[in-house]
């Protein structure tokens, strides 16, 4: 989460008259993240978080990913809810942009990642794949694979700037990804960005999952891949397998991978490091002014691919 547009008083008072969440009490930005302008809501009937949505966000996938969040917590999932309107709208205009109120999750998400997080993880992402099955509404990824060469154009001319070589070795090692990219994979709604400041504990359990302007309907093996990424490697990029392990031991407990797709994981695993190296390449290269964020290292992901391209098979992961 991140604060880019900032939101008059007047503009904010008209904007919550549409809403029946009774009067303002407190408001304030919160500085996280690096995609939308996002602010904690507090009414007199509880908190929330207000949204709104930046360029980076297509203004065509925002019923997508508000109807998943709905379809998800219809079916027992534990995550922010969209607030309709009293004219039963989930979505407005604010400040210029669009924008939606959600309901506030307690919890916090883990500063320290420990093994005792990973299992739960594991399986509320099973869960969540469960329970988006039956969304009728598909949203291509439009950061997966056909996306990641255009996005590494974009920084190839200055990539050498952050590692000599880099920009020769991301355009070997992309063609390497996408020559193996599996394909008859089961598909489903997927989070695609479950990093831990996406996920909530509360004693000890997790609380709720956030942040689905990522989500998208793709490969279900790729989500685990991700999270392998986000959850699983120490500061020096050396794979912590008894995070992984716990991580697949809570995934398998609801929901059982296929021999297929345990075969993909190394090939999936080095995809989701490429995308998001080249994203946080995109970004360090190209920083948004005035924005309350600090872009994240793209070499922490450079030295997770190196990883995944010298394990042999999903063994390296604890399976």
């Amino acid at each position: 989460m991140a604060v880019y547009t900032e939101v008059t008083d007047e503009a904010l008072t008209a904007f919550l008259a549409l809403y029946e969440i009774g009067t303002l009490t407190a408001f304030r930005g919160i500085a996280e993240g690096v995609e939308n302008s996002n602010y904690a809501l507090k009414t007199s009937q509880g908190d929330f978080i207000l949204t709104l949505y930046e360029k980076r966000v297509n203004k065509e996938d925002l019923p997508y990913f508000l109807g998943l969040m709905e379809h998800l917590r219809a079916h027992g999932l534990s995550c922010p809810l969209p607030v309709r309107t009293r004219d039963g709208r989930n979505l407005q205009e604010l400040a210029g942009k669009m924008a939606a109120i959600t309901t506030f999750l307690p919890g916090v998400w883990p500063r320290h990642i420990k093994v005792a997080h990973c299992e739960p993880l594991g399986a509320a992402l099973a869960k969540m794949h469960l329970a988006g099955e039956g969304f009728t509404m598909i949203r291509h990824n439009g950061l997966g694979p056909d996306a990641w060469g255009s996005l590494l154009a974009k920084s190839l001319p200055q990539a050498d700037s952050v590692m000599e070589g880099l920009g020769t070795e991301l355009q070997a090692w992309l063609a390497q990804i996408l020559a193996a990219w599996p394909r008859g994979l089961p598909l489903g709604q997927i989070h695609a960005d479950l990093f831990p400041d996406n996920v909530f504990f509360l004693d000890g359990k997790i609380s709720g999952l956030i942040d689905f302007y990522f989500a998208c309907t793709d490969i279900l093996a790729y989500d685990i891949a991700v999270c392998l990424n986000a959850w699983c490697f120490e500061t020096h990029a050396e794979l912590n397998v008894t995070r992984s392990r716990a991580l697949l031991r809570g995934y398998q407990s609801v929901r059982s991978l296929s021999p297929a797709e345990v075969e993909a994981l190394p090939v999936l695993a080095r995809g989701a490091a490429l995308r998001f190296l080249l994203t946080r390449l995109y970004d360090w290269l190209n920083p948004p002014a005035g924005a309350l964020v600090t872009p994240k290292d793209p070499l922490d992901y450079y030295r997770r691919l190196r990883f995944h391209f010298a394990v042999s098979g999903a063994g390296a992961y604890g399976l």
